[in-house]
């Protein structure tokens, strides 16, 4: 089996990334620091593959530890990259923090592995698009400026890659342009697990609906939109998790060379208030949620257009809101009985 590094392994998507290798038939090795994830998702993976992944708990942007781990697994074949600091407000505050820790840590990592002919996956976002000019927007559409320092990471993580990549290493590189994530794997034995309070929408309506929250608030209604509410790309993270291995598949393959970006998402733009309802009809829970005033840096709306990932990645979203939404509320009940931390 080809050993794949999977950084940030034990964080949401990275964990489903390693349940898809598994069951594409590669051997994951998980690396994640703990900072913003849990030890006991080890044991849950455990559950769901039947055997404990190996794992090294290690800061990528410790220089020294990122070239000892290169000596001690040197026969990895790919790396999927997820590893890194997420929440836009906090980077707002703490710029240096994201700076030092999204870049440090990728740059290390490619630093420990280079002269190896290695595919590389690397975990970005549509927030390099800002509010895109057309609608849905692809992969050829302009880069716009980063509106917080985690986007800004996401952009100039895109660019050293490509010019890696221009310089003639031995790498192929893939960035996969996320759109937004949600959902929890159908034993609800894995799903998001927000460190205080939720950065995101899915986990905040799952916590008011369970009673952690009370109430949740839906930022603006004055859009331009169907509703009034933003609009997003929603995309089931078990999905997401498969076109990680697609990206590899396609790097596999001797006519794949160089570098290429791909949207990951459904092709459809869902409100916020759309996903609400989507929720109680999914459940048959009702939240409690208010209209509160705009949030500064909200995109209006965004939604990809995924045909390149269709025809080139030879992949496409299978599972739809309703799956999103039930799947999110069986996860949140499963840690409500079965607290992780």
């Amino acid at each position: 089996m080809a050993k794949i590094l999977v950084t940030g392994g034990l964080g949401f998507i990275g964990s489903h990334t390693v349940v898809e290798l598994v069951n594409a038939g590669y051997e994951p090795i998980i690396i994640d620091n703990l900072s913003n994830s849990d030890i006991k998702i080890l044991d849950q993976l455990t559950k769901i593959i039947g055997y404990k992944p190996k794992f090294h708990k290690l800061d990528l942007s410790d220089e020294p530890a990122v070239k000892k781990l290169a000596e001690m697994e040197p026969d990895v074949s790919g790396i999927i990259h997820f590893a890194a600091y997420k929440a836009v407000g906090e980077s707002v505050h703490k710029p240096l923090k994201y700076y030092r820790n999204n870049f440090f840590s990728m740059l290390n990592l490619l630093d420990a592995y280079y002269g190896k002919a290695l595919n590389f996956v690397f975990s970005s976002s549509c927030t390099v698009y800002g509010q895109p000019d057309e609608l849905p927007v692809t992969e050829s559409a302009q880069v716009k400026e980063a509106q917080s320092p985690y986007g800004n990471t996401k952009q100039i993580a895109e660019e050293v890659l490509e010019d890696m990549v221009a310089s003639g290493t031995n790498y192929k590189v893939i960035s996969l342009r996320y759109f937004n994530p949600v959902g929890a794997h159908e034993t609800a034995l894995i799903g998001e697990l927000p460190i205080g309070v939720p950065q995101n929408l899915v986990p905040f309506i799952t916590q008011t609906a369970i009673g952690k929250r009370e109430k949740l608030t839906v930022f603006g209604d004055d859009y331009d939109t169907a509703d009034g509410s933003c609009v997003r790309d929603y995309i089931h993270v078990v999905d997401l998790a498969k076109a990680h291995v697609a990206a590899l598949r396609l790097m596999e393959k001797p006519d794949f060379t160089g570098y290429d970006v791909f949207n990951i998402g459904t092709g459809q733009g869902t409100t916020v208030l759309q996903i609400i309802h989507a929720f109680e009809n999914a459940t048959g829970e009702k939240l409690n949620y208010i209209i509160g005033p705009r949030r500064e840096g909200d995109v209006e709306k965004v939604w990809g257009d995924v045909t390149k990932s269709a025809h080139k990645l030879g992949w496409r979203a299978q599972l739809g809101i309703d799956e999103m939404m039930q799947s999110a509320w069986e996860w949140e009940k499963y840690i409500a009985e079965n607290p992780l931390s």
